[in-house]
């Protein structure tokens, strides 16, 4: 009988130590930081991820994510300094770097970023106020979101909640200034191209102008020079005519007759003429030779 009461009072005490073992052990995973509280008043932050030893039964752990989040914010409507009304869509990637501080200033993610929209909204609006649209949508846009996330931080901390990013993912006109500003640049394009053809159309002319007028010259100066090599080949002509005239006559007429010959009857030319003409003297006499005049008839 001892011995089954010595039994089961051993068996109790190895499971309470069971039970306590369990209550003193807990894991942090890698996505995760602990806040450890005893009777609901924090005692200290696990941030090293691994199996940890707590107070059993009397300590208990809130875990609170460690991941980069991200909080998207409605889109707002501002005011450039250059009078130019924009709708701007931004969001924002963050982090929790002092676990405690958050747990006692906001508590949960959904308020964190509830605080941090008001936060990131007025930031936010100070910066186009401070900034034209162009400097927004265009030539300083990086260093716009560097001085939001900046000013943001400086709220943030309070919260222990550090601001990774900045980005304006959108930032344009409202779509009834939208509509009347691209109306406004199609009119000023469309205006600029009928400059620009206007000007083509006059360089054309110019162009075409200055053309005609060195083909004119060309053509004319082509021409006087040709003039000047026909005479000057004439006259090589009639001289070489001349001396072949000159050197050898029968030879000359010879030859003059050849061609005369050749161009009538290569051209087809009807000629009606007498056998006996002077013209084909050389078919009848190949020395060429004048007829001998005719004998005068005796009288009887």
């Amino acid at each position: 009988m001892n011995r089954s009461i010595l039994g089961g009072f051993v068996a109790a005490i190895v499971v309470l130590a069971l039970i306590a073992a369990y209550s003193a052990l807990y894991v942090v995973n890698q996505t995760e930081q602990v806040i450890v509280l005893r009777l609901g008043q924090p005692v200290g932050t696990v941030t090293q991820p691994g199996l940890h030893v707590k107070a059993p039964f009397i300590d208990t752990v809130t875990r609170i994510d460690k991941r980069i989040l991200d909080l998207d914010m409605p889109e707002k409507e501002a005011t450039a300094n250059d009078n130019q009304r924009l709708v701007v869509d931004a969001f924002a990637r963050y982090r929790i770097t002092n676990p405690l501080r958050f747990r006692q200033a906001v508590g949960t993610i959904e308020q964190a970023n509830a605080r941090l929209t008001f936060v990131l909204n007025d930031a936010l609006l100070e910066a186009i106020r401070s900034n034209s649209f162009e400097q927004i949508v265009r030539d300083r846009r990086d260093q716009i979101m560097a001085r939001i996330r900046d000013q943001a931080n400086r709220e943030a901390d309070r919260f222990g909640i550090q601001i990774v990013d900045v980005r304006i993912r959108r930032a344009d006109l409202p779509e009834q200034n939208s509509k009347a500003v691209f109306d406004r640049m199609s009119s000023e394009r469309a205006q600029e191209a009928a400059q620009i053809r206007a000007r083509g159309a006059e360089q054309a002319q110019g162009i075409r102008a200055r053309a005609d007028r060195d083909s004119q010259v060309i053509v004319a100066e082509a021409n006087r020079d040709a003039e000047i090599l026909r005479g000057q080949g004439e006259a090589e002509k009639t001289k070489l005519l001349a001396d072949a005239y000159g050197g050898d006559r029968d030879f000359f007429a010879f030859y003059r007759s050849m061609q005369a010959y050749e161009t009538s009857l290569k051209t087809g030319t009807r000629m009606v003429l007498a056998p006996d003409s002077e013209f084909f003297r050389f078919f009848q006499r190949p020395s060429g030779e004048p007829a001998a005049p005719a004998a005068p008839a005796q009288a009887r």
